[in-house]
């Protein structure tokens, strides 16, 4: 119950998952591939990112979708929702600037297993035509499914800061050069998107 996480919708999201035998064993597995014993900017993100996959395509999404959207009202619910899946292995690189939004992106255009979800994620999150940014009603359930599936992949999302529920990959424009306009569409799929 959120009374028992201190009124933390995240940390109650976290007792759910642990209370239920495939959960928490799911998100045992990337804890220990993403985080146990790993030294700071020593995580192997391929193993990191292989069980977030398994974590959210096996995993009850009446379980794992309230860890990955549990809403906050403060900064250390925030933060905790940030540190759901070691965003140091998972998401970010320590000690490194991001790199343009153009690299997660090609690299995952040229993969089998990260193209369709980026496919299925675009067309899931899409504003319905003439109804300018806004998202339509049935969306919503599909473009937040089709979001965790992009988590675990070259372009795996995570909250931004603490501060908003804004959300993005781990990269930016700044060194995007004559591709900024292609870059900056491709970063607004995720910071500009009503349906998330």
């Amino acid at each position: 119950s959120a009374s028992s996480a201190g009124g933390n919708r995240c940390v109650a999201a976290a007792e759910a998952c642990t209370a239920d035998a495939q959960c928490r064993q799911l998100r045992t597995e990337y804890v220990a591939r993403c985080l146990v014993g790993a030294a700071p900017g020593d995580c192997v993100r391929s193993r990191c990112r292989r069980a977030l996959r398994r974590f959210f395509a096996r995993g009850p999404a009446a379980l794992t979708h309230p860890l990955l959207f549990c809403s906050c009202a403060d900064p250390a619910c925030a933060e905790r929702r940030r540190q759901t899946f070691v965003p140091a292995c998972a998401f970010a690189s320590p000690g490194r600037a991001p790199p343009s939004c153009l690299a997660p992106l090609e690299r995952c255009e040229r993969s089998p297993l990260c193209r369709p979800r980026l496919l299925a994620f675009q067309a899931a999150c899409a504003p319905a035509p003439g109804s300018g940014n806004s998202c339509p009603q049935d969306r919503g359930r599909l473009c937040l499914h089709a979001y965790a599936r992009l988590v675990g992949t070259a372009v795996t999302p995570n909250y931004v800061d603490n501060a908003s529920a804004r959300v993005a990959p781990w990269c930016d424009c700044g060194a995007s050069g004559n591709r900024h306009e292609e870059c900056e569409a491709f970063r607004g799929l995720f910071i500009r998107n009503s349906c998330l």
